[in-house]
């Protein structure tokens, strides 16, 4: 068998960037065609939480077990600049204006009742999701991968119909022995040229904090009852950085076609920097270093869609991984390095996330 050796992925975020690693590490020689910037969409904003076992009893549970122990030895082996470190977990509530009752945890304020730990340093841990996408990219680059800004418009085909390549907006043409759509939720827009299922993208809201030390290595899964009667359920993380990434409000508008023009929904950043400042005393005074959105790619059953694209010789797709994309990035990476290079993908099988077990979308076409 031939094995490819030029492969051509378009989308240069967390998984885009973990196969052009894997791929690299195996011989092989990608081409990364980005559009808007390495880690421009939500593998540059999302709260790099990662999780050993909170996918179990899911198909998923496989892929991001091997890849929460990918984790740990990419930040080894890379000399981790992506501040990737363990975490405690926890759960709690909250209700605004009032005092609860309950264990308590000394970076947050009497509004927060502590209700179980969810994770140990062994089960949980943290990358900069930012640092991790461009770490690892520059990691592959070393290794032989190329990054080219473009954006692609089109599929180059042999006279079989087997895909070798991409067109760009420009009229130039990145010939490959295969092609990877990467594109987070505008994954969709390929199914233009490709037989792909229809990836959604799913919006929420972040900010970022700096606190210095003022809190540890942390994490917090809150349900906040606002004074509306509304229940949110921010999540916390405290990185190695000395920033703190909290999120809460979610909504589901239009994709915009350009990355660029994601935007924050009305109100929705002042309301959760309330929620933060009201949960605790160091985010109460802390400075706000950035005030972010982005569409977190989702599919029809919730699965992810990773493979080989159907009756289309040369095409793969590894998109829809909503909230455990940064998690389940260098397993997928690794996964598609061996689908393209060897036909088949290890560790952990992936046929369950092939893209053909849904229908295609044609609302594009």
């Amino acid at each position: 068998m031939t094995r490819p050796k030029r492969v051509v992925i378009c989308g240069a975020g967390a998984i885009g960037a973990a196969t052009a690693y894997f791929l690299s590490a195996h011989g092989a020689a990608p081409i990364v065609i980005e559009r808007h910037e390495v880690a421009g969409s939500a593998s540059g904003k999302s709260g790099g939480f990662l999780a050993l076992d909170w996918c179990r009893g899911t198909p998923v549970d496989r892929l991001a077990r091997r890849s929460f122990a990918l984790h740990a030895e990419l930040a080894e082996r890379l000399a981790n600049p992506w501040g990737y470190r363990r975490l405690e977990t926890f759960g709690g509530v909250a209700a605004e204006g009032k005092t609860a009752r309950g264990a308590r945890r000394p970076w947050l304020s009497d509004s927060v009742a502590i209700t179980g730990q969810l994770g140990s340093p062994d089960t949980t841990a943290l990358v900069e999701p930012r640092t991790f996408t461009t770490g690892l990219l520059r990691a592959a680059e070393a290794q032989g991968a190329e990054v080219r800004q473009g954006t692609a418009s089109g599929l180059v085909r042999d006279a079989s119909g087997a895909v070798r390549g991409v067109i760009l907006e420009d009229g130039e043409t990145v010939e490959g022995d295969a092609v990877v759509i990467a594109m987070g939720p505008w994954s969709v827009l390929a199914t233009r040229w490709l037989p792909l299922p229809a990836v959604y993208g799913f919006k929420g809201h972040s900010l970022v904090f700096h606190t210095g030390d003022a809190i540890p290595a942390e994490a917090l899964f809150l349900e906040y009852e606002e004074a509306s009667g509304e229940v949110l359920t921010p999540e916390i993380f405290a990185r190695a950085d000395g920033t703190v990434w909290a999120c809460a409000v979610s909504s589901t508008p239009a994709l915009p076609v350009d990355p660029r023009h994601v935007a924050g929904d009305d109100g929705a950043h002042e309301r959760l920097e309330a929620l933060c400042r009201a949960v605790s005393p160091a985010l109460a005074t802390a400075p706000i270093v950035a005030r972010q959105a982005c569409f977190r790619p989702v599919t029809e059953d919730g699965l992810p869609l990773i493979g080989a694209v159907p009756e289309v010789p040369g095409a793969f797709v590894a998109t829809g991984h909503s909230v455990w994309g940064m998690l389940n990035a260098p397993a997928t990476g690794e996964a598609m390095a061996g689908l393209i290079l060897d036909g088949a993908a290890t560790p952990v099988d992936v046929a369950r996330f092939a893209p053909g077990r849904l229908k295609p979308f044609h609302g594009l076409r």
